[in-house]
């Protein structure tokens, strides 16, 4: 009986070490979804900094040719102002989301469309734990995530370094 449990239970976590990175029970992003994850830019205390200003500016231009549906972020100053710049050049409203629940919440937003999440290092933890994602969230200023879903709904990263350009 001992020798059947340890087989099964070998079985079960090779077959769980099998499973295609970035899925989750919990809280899946559907098959040809776009999750691009930001951490708000630079601040000064609860506002951005001019540094941050310029960031967020560049954030819309590293957005360039890049669909996005919608653009959702929490109700703080620092985020808001981040999203403005893009949400004005693409003439969408930012969509603000209480911080409860936030991973089911991006996933359903996300389902079949591009969004946009700008959050801060708790909330981007706790949606990259709640999205079951591979690697580490983007937690320094200037870190941006796209995450898609092919058609398989495997799960895809593709990193890079929002730079301001100051003047």
């Amino acid at each position: 009986m001992i020798a059947r449990r340890s087989f099964l239970s070998g079985v079960l976590c090779a077959a769980a070490a099998c499973a295609p990175v970035g899925r989750s029970a919990r809280s899946e992003l559907a098959p040809g979804s776009r999750l691009i994850i930001y951490r708000h830019a630079d601040r000064d205390e609860e506002v951005l900094s001019a540094l941050g200003h310029h960031r967020a500016a560049a954030f819309v231009k590293a957005l360039e040719g890049v669909p996005i549906d919608a653009i959702h972020t929490l109700a703080v100053a620092r985020n808001l102002q981040t999203a403005a710049p893009l949400a004005q050049a693409r003439g969408l409203s930012v969509q603000t989301l209480p911080p409860a629940r936030l991973a089911p919440r991006l996933a359903r937003s996300a389902a079949g469309r591009s969004i946009v999440w700008i959050g801060n290092k708790n909330n981007l933890r706790a949606i990259w734990a709640g999205l079951d994602l591979p690697d580490d969230p983007p937690l320094s200023y200037g870190n941006l995530v796209i995450v898609t879903t092919d058609s398989a709904g495997e799960v895809h990263l593709v990193r890079s370094m929002v730079a301001p350009k100051q003047s």
